[in-house]
């Protein structure tokens, strides 16, 4: 998946508007314009449309975290400059404040079917044998079965 679909699929899950979207940027320490934000959620094939880097995307994240579980005391979190889908999906467990069984019942929603122990290989270190990659497909599946639980039309 890349970058811009993520950001767009969690702007639609909650419903956030432009004013909303510089608000979580900002929580994450980066101030951005409602043009960045509007060009990052364009379709790739328009000439304004401006790819999501890494550090965008987790900067994004970091403020996620910050709006739904509050700022934390201490030194924020630094934007990871390379992402990779099991840190995108532990920061939505966290800024979604979600149990094991929690991620499993939004990927149910997805008709994606995980195991406790598949599931838990996603957040392991990645030098332990039993850690798993996380691929697309249940990026993907995750991201449908947040939209299913929490967008309200």
């Amino acid at each position: 998946m890349n970058n811009n679909d993520i950001l767009k699929r969690i702007r639609y899950t909650f419903d956030f508007g432009d004013s909303k979207m510089i608000e979580i940027f900002g929580l994450g320490q980066l101030e951005v314009t409602r043009a960045q934000v509007s060009d990052w959620l364009k379709k790739e094939d328009d000439p304004a449309y401006q790819k999501l880097n890494d550090q965008l995307l987790a900067t994004f994240l970091n403020g996620l975290i910050t709006l739904k579980r509050g700022k934390k005391e201490g030194v924020q979190a630094v934007a990871e400059k390379r992402l990779n889908n099991n840190i995108i999906l532990r920061k939505l467990k966290i800024a979604l404040n979600l149990k094991d069984t929690d991620i499993l019942d939004i990927l149910k929603l997805a008709d994606l079917r995980v195991s406790k122990h598949e599931l838990s290989a996603f957040f392991r270190n990645p030098e332990q044998d039993q850690y798993r990659a996380c691929n697309d497909q249940i990026l993907r599946n995750f991201l449908h079965g947040m939209q299913i639980k929490y967008h309200v039309d």
